[in-house]
């Protein structure tokens, strides 16, 4: 009989983060806020689209130098929302002009999760997806990879993101690249 020992959880003190949370249902927005809750989030900021997402961001910019107003820490999204889509809002965050902005990590949370969609989201600059309905050890797990495990982002032509590249592939053909490797540019990804 084999017994198998794995770690136990790594505990985390999330009581400094601030999570910004984009979702047009009530309902799903007061379950991932108890979630949020439950691990010990210390500050919540909740909007309904895109857009109210992006005056969030904005203010959060713009007042960021009181001490009494943090960075946000994670984006979690919905995809399709009336008032402005998780592709859109992915899109004005990755091509803001503040590191502190481009480089928040995001979490979309979507029903609409074909193979398309989960795609989409990855080429605009998605960190993590997840399928509704969500449990919380789902988003739990994503958000510790985000922490513990962040991905190097990418500046290339037409792209800024995490590393879209879930494995390391050796590539069996000849390189037909037209961009040089050397004319990328790699950051990495800071909480």
């Amino acid at each position: 009989m084999s017994v198998l020992f794995t770690e136990p959880p790594k505990p985390y003190d999330l009581s400094n983060f601030t999570v910004l949370l984009v979702e047009d249902s009530e309902y799903m927005s007061a379950l991932m806020c108890s979630m949020l809750k439950a691990f010990g989030v210390g500050d919540i900021l909740t909007c309904r689209n895109a857009n109210e997402a992006i005056g969030i961001i904005t203010i959060t910019q713009a007042r960021k130098k009181s001490r009494f107003v943090t960075d946000i820490d994670i984006v979690v999204t919905d995809w399709l929302m009336p008032g402005g889509s998780g592709e859109e809002l992915i899109d004005w965050i990755r091509s803001h002009e503040d590191d502190a902005v481009r480089f928040m990590p995001i979490i979309l949370v979507s029903a609409y999760t074909t193979e398309k969609v989960i795609a989409m989201a990855r080429d605009h600059g998605a960190n993590e997806s997840m399928v509704k309905p969500l449990s919380a050890k789902g988003l739990a797990s994503r958000i510790c990879t985000v922490i513990d495990n962040p991905r190097p982002f990418i500046q290339a032509p037409g792209f800024f993101g995490p590393d879209r590249r879930r494995q390391q592939m050796v590539w069996p053909g000849l390189d037909r690249r037209k961009t040089e490797p050397r004319e990328l540019k790699v950051y990495d990804e800071k909480l």
